[in-house]
């Protein structure tokens, strides 16, 4: 059993702080992959509060990863 099947049986809040789906947001157990399950896509205010950050910075991060993303994309169709 993982620790996400763990949390959800027990209904208990995830203590595993080094885990890297790891969230200080007891309300959903403290795991990224139940607030997930439990209320799907977040937008940039709820992510922003699960974090603890602004919601500007939020989109800071997605504009990153986007570009991540799409730069990976180009080059694996190069070819």
């Amino acid at each position: 059993m993982n620790c996400v099947e763990e949390c959800q049986l027990k209904q208990k809040f995830c203590k595993n702080s080094v885990c890297r789906y790891w969230l200080d947001y007891p309300e959903d157990l403290n795991c990224t992959f139940i607030v997930v399950e439990k209320n799907g896509a977040l937008t940039l205010q709820e992510a922003s509060k699960r974090l603890g950050v602004s919601h500007v910075r939020v989109k800071q991060i997605q504009d990153v990863a986007l570009k991540k993303i799409n730069k990976k994309i180009k080059n694996d169709n190069i070819y």
